[in-house]
């Protein structure tokens, strides 16, 4: 297949290793060229607009738009658009929070550059690409209960040490209300104290360390 027929790439990793990396094996494949490199979110966003690639390769994290902040923005501009999710981190929520957000697959740098080329394959003729770890995750994500908003920001100040006063406090609620908050948290995580609640979320990707 010639070049200019071959499925065109944009590579969003701010890891500039990673980023010569993934161009030079993915330039090895007859099918696939790249079009353009960007080195955070917000530069991933401008260059889809300036050449709509065929598909996006897009690291979770990146400064000023994280992935799936870019990813959104992107498929506000052109709901068709092909992305997919390149990570380190295989944890459940970050897995659902970049599908709900519309990406087409999720891929984890550790695996095989096979592994990578059939997720972009798969992408380019519209089809979802998951390896089997990480659709695992997924389906353990979707038996759970999800934490309501003003329960993962519990959680935020259980993770940074805060007490339950302290935790009342700083919502604007009384003790017992920040009380009830946690107990409904530990049921819905299955967790018998905020010390394994906190594992939990940090695991899963609830909460993120900052």
């Amino acid at each position: 297949m010639s070049k200019s027929a071959a499925i065109r790439l944009l590579l969003a990793d701010d890891h500039y290793v990673v980023r010569m990396g993934l161009a030079a094996i993915c330039e090895q494949e007859d099918d696939l060229r790249i079009v353009a490199q960007a080195v955070d979110g917000a530069e991933a966003v401008e260059l889809f607009r300036q050449h709509r690639p065929d598909v996006v390769l897009m690291d979770l994290f990146m400064p000023r738009l994280s992935g799936v902040e870019a990813l959104r923005a992107i498929r506000k501009d052109s709901p068709s658009a092909r992305v997919i999710m390149l990570t380190t981190y295989d944890a459940d929520e970050d897995i659902y929070r970049a599908l709900e957000a519309g990406a087409c697959g999720y891929v984890l740098k550790n695996m095989p550059g096979e592994e990578l080329f059939r997720a972009i394959r798969q992408a380019h003729v519209g089809r979802k690409y998951l390896p089997t770890v990480v659709a695992s995750r997924l389906a353990e994500r979707l038996e759970q209960p999800a934490l309501t908003a003003r329960e993962v920001e519990v959680m935020r100040l259980v993770v940074a040490g805060e007490s339950n006063k302290e935790i009342a406090e700083a919502m604007k609620v009384t003790e017992h209300t920040a009380k009830m908050h946690l107990k409904n948290i530990f049921a819905k995580l299955g967790a018998r104290d905020r010390t394994e609640a906190a594992m939990l979320v940090l695991r899963r990707g609830i909460v993120l360390l900052t």
